[in-house]
């Protein structure tokens, strides 16, 4: 198991749910956490553990960003006009490696990122390789040319694993995919239930 599939699990367990909606998820097989003790009565949590178990559960799906790139996301979307559970929920879906997920282009946002990084990704005809670079209302996101035949992208176009989103206008012949605008909370397909409002009760107060 490489060490990317090995973290995907282990946040998994932790969390006990299948919080990318996955087939080989090992929450599909038990809800118990792993171990000897795995199956013991779960004790019940505080406020702050509910709190600190909703963003770890926001965080980790997006690749399981590092505290200071999340709270650093979090400060931002406190700075904009409106809700900050909803501006953060658009600024984590307005990055370039949650876009190439969103799109189908690739099977995980673990891969989203790597994909990126690899510079198989164009916005706006130019190549770019920063995960984390934000995208706008109106901006085209492309599987560069040499690309478009790799089997990840292939077997990830035709998966029928996740639905794509009415924020985004994906051409799957031609791999591109225009992000019409920035998404809230309802518009985002989670397989699992996320609640923003939890992280910002916990920054809040941390």
């Amino acid at each position: 198991m490489t060490k990317r599939t090995a973290a995907k699990h282990k946040l998994d367990r932790r969390m006990g749910e299948n919080i990318w909606g996955r087939p080989k998820s090992p929450v599909n097989r038990r809800e118990y956490g792993p171990g000897q003790h795995g199956q013991r009565r779960k004790q019940k949590l505080s406020d702050f553990g509910i709190q600190l178990r909703a963003k770890q559960k926001l965080k980790g799906y997006y690749g399981d960003l590092t505290e200071k790139q999340f709270r650093r996301i979090y400060a931002e979307a406190v700075r904009v006009n409106g809700d900050t559970g909803e501006n953060l929920i658009g600024l984590l879906e307005r990055r370039l490696d949650a876009v190439v997920y969103r799109s189908k282009f690739v099977p995980t946002v673990f891969a989203a990122r790597q994909f990126v990084n690899h510079g198989h990704v164009t916005v706006n005809g130019q190549k770019v390789n920063i995960p984390s670079y934000r995208v706008k209302e109106g901006d085209v996101i492309e599987v560069r040319e040499k690309s478009k035949q790799m089997v990840l992208v292939l077997e990830a176009t035709q998966s029928a694993e996740r639905d794509l989103p009415d924020y985004l206008n994906v051409d799957n012949g031609k791999l591109t995919s225009t992000f019409v605008r920035t998404p809230g909370l309802s518009d985002v397909p989670y397989p699992v239930m996320m609640e923003p409002n939890l992280v910002v009760e916990y920054y809040a107060k941390n």
